[in-house]
């Protein structure tokens, strides 16, 4: 541990400098290389361009209906939302720093979907005849999982940095991700439908990796505006109810037609269901007079859906799925009573939002999970075209049997445990150099630096106004009256 925390100490920031990174330099400079790179690389593929007729009658497809376009679009919609609104709205619980929660949120996703595309495109969908990268729905979805990732990392140092550390904190991490998802799935050749292992996992890591090296002994200093208030709790709950709702279409988003992305579905409804009875139940038992905390209602119960992303188009049963919603409920509400607070005070790790608890460990249960049950596929369960088709046992991993699968899988959680704190730990010491114009320990979890605020509604002057829902304008007047007086 004092090897760690000389470490640190050697990437340590000086205190005052006169240069810092300006966000409207940074925004426009990286347009700018986006309109040159997307026009030298980007394409439409072959199911989006005018060529499609061509390609239909070529391929023998009889109707338009089945252009992949709309298998996808309505998961991609799903999915879509979860990034924008689910976890935008999850991130405002903070009092005063909603605006930077759904704003910066914003920006980094829009920033990363980019960027996606091109890291991506480069290891996924390159045509080497040409050297273009073709584009179509799917590859839309996949950008949207890279930029989950960078969003559950940005939970960990949320309120503690500048929008400009949030770009290069996605940057890094983007570039990162598309890396570990070419190895885990192309290289290795796991299977992760919901990226258990590729995004939470990753995410996790890699932004408690990123706390850690920001690590800020005079936090407390903020310690007035860290906290919720009535209403900021009530709009995180927001953000909750959609990624619950809509957690079944980012499982099954990118699996095979058929029963794959159906068994995805069912699975994540199930693990997502169990999550909820079971958070509820801790929550309530583990605190006084039997109450319940917000805290584990906003993010424990999303758990199961993080834990049975691997996992959720193997035949993982439905008592198996509720298994898995149950354990995590119970994992995650207690590492939020007692871990959360561990790490900070030993591990030196201030996890804001506690994505510890919601996408790192269940992350690595789900990996876990998902090491088990393809080690235990049998022909028996899944019929031989059934387990050639789940696992993809085909080309030169035709002769792979479900063990050596199982094997391979937990290889691929390693992967992703070492690039996220890796590659945290790199980006880190990036982070604490002093030109990103990042707050003072006193103006954390604040929106005042970065965003101009509306007057609070005390300061603001009474204007008598009428609106239909006013039946007695009298009572009006003579209340603005006695306000004047």
């Amino acid at each position: 541990m004092g090897c760690i925390q000389s470490f640190r100490e050697l990437c340590d920031r000086p205190k005052n400098t006169n240069v810092r990174v300006s966000l409207p330099a940074v925004c426009f400079v990286w347009q700018t290389a986006m309109i040159i790179l997307f026009g030298i690389f980007i394409r439409y593929n072959e199911e989006s361009n005018p060529h499609w007729v061509e390609y239909r009658k070529e391929k023998n497809i009889s109707s338009d209906i089945e252009n992949d376009f709309y298998f996808r679009y309505p998961s991609f919609q799903d999915v879509h939302v979860m990034i924008f609104v689910g976890f935008g709205f999850l991130m405002t619980f903070l009092k005063r720093y909603s605006f930077g929660a759904v704003g910066f949120n914003f920006l980094i996703a829009a920033f990363g979907l980019q960027w996606a595309l091109l890291m991506q495109g480069w290891f996924h969908s390159l045509d080497y005849s040409d050297g273009k990268i073709k584009i179509g729905i799917e590859n839309l979805i996949n950008a949207d999982f890279c930029v989950a990732a960078c969003l559950i990392a940005y939970g960990a140092v949320l309120g503690k940095v500048s929008a400009v550390q949030l770009l290069v904190l996605t940057l890094f991490g983007v570039t990162l991700f598309a890396v570990e998802e070419y190895i885990i799935l192309d290289l290795i050749h796991a299977k992760d439908a919901g990226g258990s292992m590729v995004i939470h996992t990753f995410g996790g890591y890699y932004g408690l990796s990123i706390s850690w090296m920001l690590y800020r002994p005079n936090l407390n200093q903020s310690s007035r505006l860290q906290g919720s208030a009535y209403h900021s709790d009530v709009f995180a709950m927001i953000g909750t109810l959609f990624l619950w709702m809509f957690w079944p279409s980012f499982n099954s988003a990118i699996t095979d037609h058929g029963d794959g992305q159906h068994r995805a579905a069912i699975n994540t409804y199930l693990a997502l269901t169990s999550t909820v009875l079971t958070t509820v139940a801790i929550s309530s038992l583990f605190q006084k007079h039997g109450k319940l905390d917000m805290v584990h209602i906003q993010n424990s119960t999303l758990a199961g859906g993080v834990a049975v992303g691997t996992a959720a188009e193997f035949m993982l049963m439905p008592y198996g799925s509720l298994i898995v919603g149950f354990c995590c409920g119970i994992i995650s509400t207690l590492g939020y009573i007692y871990l959360t607070p561990f790490m900070e005070k030993y591990l030196k790790i201030q996890d804001t939002c506690g994505i510890h608890n919601l996408h790192a460990m269940p992350g690595v249960i789900g990996g876990i999970v998902g090491a088990i049950t393809a080690a235990a596929a049998s022909k028996s369960v899944y019929g031989t075209e059934g387990l050639i088709n789940t696992f993809d046992f085909e080309g030169e991993f035709k002769d792979r049997s479900p063990s050596q699968q199982g094997g391979h899988q937990a290889a691929g959680l390693c992967v992703a445990i070492c690039f996220g704190v890796g590659g945290g730990i790199l980006v880190g010491c990036i982070l604490r150099l002093p030109i990103w114009g990042d707050p003072e320990d006193d103006n954390c979890f604040d929106d005042e630096p970065y965003w101009e605020l509306p007057q609070d509604e005390e300061s603001i002057e009474p204007v008598l106004q009428y609106n239909n829902h006013m039946r007695n304008k009298d009572v009006v007047e003579t209340n603005f009256s006695m306000q004047q007086t």
